[in-house]
């Protein structure tokens, strides 16, 4: 696959053997779909020959499959013209989706990354409090097993500019990245997933956390949290472990290697200072008053929800999109706001936000004082 198809004029017949792996790997795999399941499809228009083969993979398996797609510019039309009461509503439609879905998957394929760039702040916030219920209802559902969800990505000219690659190059690496070079990638994964859970076997028993690099000797409790094992299921690609860190429990300082996105936006050089689990000082070299709203958002939000080391060695550059740059192999990844549940974590907020530390080069995990992750390398 090196050009990116037209949605409206490839032929139903015309997918690549890369899509229909990448159909069948996350309809089988990832979201094991059953008979009877509601499956739900979200994607933008631009990724119709993804979806179109991911709907015939679970029609195959005997699902019950309902596709919604969104047009270009459809969230910024949203937050330009909607009056506070539109902004602060939640789709009936919306609700029952994620209350009642068994399987969800959600293709990310933007037309422009930036389409929120210029959009108050105040009203993107006010939008993500909105929907914070949704986000609740999700969360709750993932940590009690009966949604199983997967995030993924289908390759756009707008992601190939943000990581700086042509769409060709960038296909490669985005195949690369999810196992799609060979022949059976579901076992791949599980061989990844094998390997992680060793890891997240391990870090089960620690008590402290202190991580160190350049700027960076942050120190948090993960005792009593569990650990999970991203072995491409709920994300793909994926690649990581992940647990919630004791709320109250962060304290030291920790400087972001990488651009730090969300919502359209980057925040370039961020610096995060926290004293009893909370950021009680916050810089960025550009986008410092966007990460201070963040920040202001809610309760929960000066708080890490997530901490995590990035296992995926296939993944080795900056894209500036989290569903890979979090996974990179030799990094770590803090998110501020909301847990998950299924971790132990209880922290609530409408924001979470990941930001990636690199560590390949000097930095050192420590677990109960003993070093465990040396410059990008597990030591375990």
């Amino acid at each position: 696959m090196t050009s990116q198809p037209d949605p409206a004029q490839a032929a139903p017949c015309a997918a690549s053997p890369v899509l229909r792996r990448f159909a069948r790997t996350v309809v089988r795999y990832s979201l094991d779909a059953r008979a009877g399941d509601l499956f739900v499809i979200r994607a933008t228009t631009l990724a119709v020959p993804l979806v179109r083969e991911v709907h015939r993979e679970a029609l195959e398996a005997g699902a019950f499959v309902e596709v919604r797609l969104s047009y270009d510019g459809q969230e910024e039309t949203l937050h330009r013209h909607a009056t506070e009461e539109q902004l602060d509503w939640v789709s009936p439609l919306d609700r029952h989706e994620m209350e009642a879905a068994d399987a969800r998957l959600v293709v990310q394929a933007p037309f422009n990354t930036r389409s929120a760039a210029g959009v108050d702040p105040g009203r993107l916030t006010r939008r993500q409090r909105a929907l914070g219920e949704l986000s609740r209802v999700f969360r709750r559902r993932s940590a009690e097993g009966s949604l199983r969800w997967c995030g993924t990505l289908y390759p756009t000219h707008a992601l190939a500019q943000e990581a700086d690659m042509g769409l060709g190059d960038y296909e490669e690496f985005v195949f690369r990245a999810m196992k799609l070079d060979r022949e059976d990638p579901a076992e791949a994964w599980r061989t990844v997933s094998a390997d992680q859970q060793r890891k997240a076997d391990f870090l089960e028993r620690v008590q402290t956390l202190r991580i160190v690099a350049e700027d960076t000797d942050l120190t948090l409790s993960v005792a009593g949290r569990r650990w999970i094992n991203s072995d491409g299921r709920r994300n793909f690609p994926s690649g990581e472990v992940f647990t919630g860190p004791v709320e109250d429990s962060a304290r030291g300082h920790i400087r972001f290697t990488y651009p730090a996105v969300y919502g359209g936006r980057r925040v370039e050089d961020v610096r995060l200072w926290f004293e009893n689990g909370r950021v009680v000082r916050a810089e960025a070299a550009r986008g410092q008053e966007y990460l201070l709203a963040r920040l202001d958002e809610d309760a929960g939000a000066r708080f890490l929800g997530e901490v995590a080391v990035g296992c995926n060695y296939d993944i080795q550059q900056f894209t500036g999109n989290v569903l890979f740059d979090e996974k990179i192999g030799g990094t770590c990844h803090l998110a501020l706001g909301a847990s998950y549940p299924e971790t132990g974590g209880r922290n609530d907020s409408s924001l979470h936000w990941d930001m990636v530390c690199d560590l390949r080069r000097g930095g050192v995990i420590y677990a109960d004082g003993v070093p465990i992750h040396r410059d990008g390398a597990w030591m375990i």
